[in-house]
């Protein structure tokens, strides 16, 4: 079997970016790669185009093009073009790629397409109850339409994603996001700073960030000692079309809260799991994810998860077993969850052991990536 991966991000020094969809997709190559699948990543939009192997992976990275005007049409059948000479020349079975921004749409392959429902503009769009626009609809639309198989992270997203799209909930298959486990294991589950709340993503309306002063305020009212840390890139904010999401979000915290309150940024991984280890608990209080990679992390380190209660969330975690699921713009019920967890070193403990196990039982890439191998088996086979 040989499998080949569109995608615009993927967590390599070579790649322009990476983010939560690079990162599900990594853990799935490297782990299909063990399996003794072939594999070949192809990421467009980059600074310069680029032909390498590594651990058995052969990356070929699409130099961004200009164009005068139809920059939509002609840079997606030049990926076209190059997609389907590599499947010739690789002899690659099947192709997947996301659903965000409809790359395949207009494109044609001589192998089945599979779309994994990483999260479209359309779904997000739905779930801000935002306006999109109509041509981002019928880019996406198209591409999901031209596909032959379906792949979701959560039963949540694929249901949603196929309400939208108009396809058959049942063409959809769902198989979780996976997680290298040994790559996040917490020998020291019991040692932490006593106090300390992380959030991991972009900083960012749709992840639920500008509800985080309102709660924190409450949070330091019972434990004054708490302090929140905000790790990820900013990003301009829609609704009211500023640059910064992070100025934004400081206009909200209190002048008393501020110096207990610290933004790094986007940091390197290696740190962002330090921070994780050090972490008391990780509070993540989005409106709109399809899994959320962090969540699943902070879990397999043992760390109690406040998280949204939103549809998708209720599949990662249980309620008051493995964390707390509440909805974000409940700020007295967050802050009490929180406020529980805090002031509780043996609640904490339970939560994070609890939370260590379900990772265990759902998200194991060792499990996951067979249930990736046996969906592209009968891709392959229709």
């Amino acid at each position: 079997m040989h499998i080949a991966f569109l995608t615009p991000e993927y967590p390599h020094a070579k790649v322009k970016h990476a983010a939560g969809l690079g990162t599900s997709i990594g853990n799935l190559v490297s782990a299909l790669v063990r399996q003794g699948v072939s594999v070949t990543v192809i990421v467009y939009g980059q600074e310069k185009s680029e032909i390498f192997t590594e651990n058995g992976i052969t990356f070929h990275l699409i130099g961004d093009k200009k164009y005068r005007f139809g920059k939509w049409y002609f840079y997606r059948k030049h990926i076209q073009k190059y997609c389907n000479r590599i499947i010739k020349e690789e002899k690659i079975d099947v192709l997947e790629a996301p659903d965000w921004t409809g790359i395949t749409a207009f494109m044609n392959f001589r192998i089945p397409l599979v779309i994994r429902f990483h999260g479209s503009d359309t779904y997000f769009c739905h779930l801000e109850k935002r306006k999109q626009k109509l041509k981002n609809f019928w880019f996406e639309k198209l591409a999901v339409q031209k596909a032959q198989g379906y792949i979701a992270p959560t039963a949540f997203a694929g249901k949603l994603s196929a309400a939208l799209f108009g396809i058959q909930p049942e063409k959809i298959k769902t198989i979780h996001h996976g997680l290298k486990l040994d790559q996040f294991e917490n020998d020291s589950p019991n040692q932490f700073e006593k106090g300390l709340i992380v959030y991991i993503g972009t900083i960012i309306r749709k992840k639920g960030v500008l509800e985080l002063p309102a709660i924190f305020h409450k949070v330091r009212v019972k434990c004054p000692n708490a302090r929140l840390v905000l790790i990820g890139s900013d990003s301009s904010d829609i609704a009211t079309g500023k640059t910064s999401t992070w100025e934004l979000l400081q206009q909200k915290i209190t002048p008393n809260d501020m110096p207990s309150v610290a933004y790094l940024g986007k940091i390197p991984y290696s740190e962002v799991k330090n921070y994780i280890q050090k972490a008391h608990l990780c509070v993540f209080p989005t409106f709109a994810e399809t899994l959320g990679m962090v969540t699943i992390e902070s879990m397999a380190m043992q760390k109690p998860v406040v998280n949204s209660n939103m549809g998708w969330a209720q599949e990662l975690m249980v309620d008051g077993v493995s964390g707390y699921l509440v909805d974000p713009k409940n700020h007295e019920e967050s802050a009490q969850k929180m406020i529980q967890i805090l002031s509780s070193e043996k609640l904490a403990s339970k939560m994070g052991v609890a939370a260590r196990k379900q990772v265990q039982n759902k998200f194991d890439i060792n499990v996951i990536v067979k249930e990736n191998m046996d969906y592209y088996e009968t891709i392959i086979s229709n």
